[in-house]
């Protein structure tokens, strides 16, 4: 087995996040369901747009991309596969992983859709309400995934938002092929229950075929996946798959592997401002640990620390310095 050039190398839509607090009825009347991710066409993204709050930021994001910072941030060594069109939120997007030291190395599209974008309505709960325009990020392709990449990534992780095209399901095979193929993980994030009802036989035959080594949920995703209650769904993911990561919120996270069930509490955070990218953050933290061989408390307690920062402020990708965070809680990752 070769030396890892990287720890964590993640696959999934490379997006551009527009964020705003909205005013409560904003939801109602543009006939939107709170916390959840919908897809939108062009049309539909330019007048959510325009709609937003004047005080919007724009902001790198993507839920695996966001993982890729994350783990940066944590100082462990971080690669993002994903495309975005050759135009000007493209050059921010990879502008951005240069400047946080995340590796991207994807090439650009060029007669295609533009670079996605992703209207995030924040509640005054914190809560979001994700709406995304997909775009140039649902033009990635087996041809994107490099056996050289994958094979010197100690983990490959790869996000169900990127599960609807064709070609896009081949490069995630592809990619778990060559991660084993090198002998390293493979692993994905079910990412929403939006997915999960869409792709249910699908994800339980990548984590029923080992295609996934692990696989990242929390409850809600979890519940969606087996159509059951929790319990009945942790004892089922417990038969199925080699290792589960599950976030449960302000109750904290839980690791299942080998019949085992560990829990770890969630970290207290003075308020909660906006829970995007708590589930990308918890898998950074996890990951990383994982990649550096360390126990799955330990790596469960990472990823709670690093999700509890990315709530605490607007915006999916961490302010504060991770691996700061960590050391002074005593985390060795």
């Amino acid at each position: 087995m070769a030396e890892a050039r990287f720890d964590v190398l993640t696959i999934g839509n490379a997006i551009v996040d527009v964020i705003a607090p909205i005013e409560p009825g904003f939801l109602e009347c543009e006939g939107l369901s709170e916390g959840i991710m919908h897809l939108v066409d062009a049309e539909r993204s330019e007048y959510l747009y325009q709609r937003m709050p004047a005080d919007k930021r724009q902001i790198s994001g993507g839920s695996s991309a966001n993982t890729a910072a994350g783990v940066a941030s944590l100082g462990g060594r971080a690669a993002f596969v994903g495309k975005v069109a050759a135009d000007p939120l493209g050059d921010v997007f990879a502008d951005d992983l240069k400047r946080i030291g995340v590796h991207y190395g994807v090439s650009r599209l060029v007669d295609g859709p533009a670079t996605a974008r992703s209207m995030i309505l924040l509640s005054p709960d914190g809560e979001r309400t994700m709406n995304t325009y997909l775009g140039a990020c649902h033009q990635l392709t087996p041809a994107d995934i490099r056996e050289d990449e994958i094979g010197a990534a100690t983990v490959t992780y790869m996000e169900g938002f990127l599960w609807d095209p064709t070609e896009a399901k081949k490069a995630f095979v592809t990619a778990a092929h060559y991660a084993h193929k090198h002998e390293k993980a493979a692993s994905f994030t079910l990412s929403d229950p939006f997915c999960v009802h869409r792709y249910r036989d699908e994800f339980l035959d990548l984590i029923r075929s080992k295609t996934m080594d692990i696989v990242f949920g929390n409850i809600e995703e979890l519940k969606a996946l087996y159509q059951t209650d929790f319990h009945g769904a942790v004892q089922a993911i417990a038969q199925d798959a080699e290792l589960a990561a599950i976030t449960m919120g302000a109750q904290g996270a839980m690791a299942i592997a080998n019949g085992e069930i560990i829990t770890v509490p969630a970290y207290a955070v003075p308020e909660v401002v906006d829970v995007t990218g708590a589930g990308d953050l918890f898998a950074s933290g996890f990951l990383l640990a994982l990649a550096r061989e360390r126990d799955l408390r330990t790596a469960l307690q990472a990823g709670c620390l690093a999700a509890s920062e990315v709530i605490s402020h607007i915006g999916a990708r961490p302010v504060a310095d991770l691996q700061a965070m960590a050391a002074g809680h005593g985390i060795g990752v």
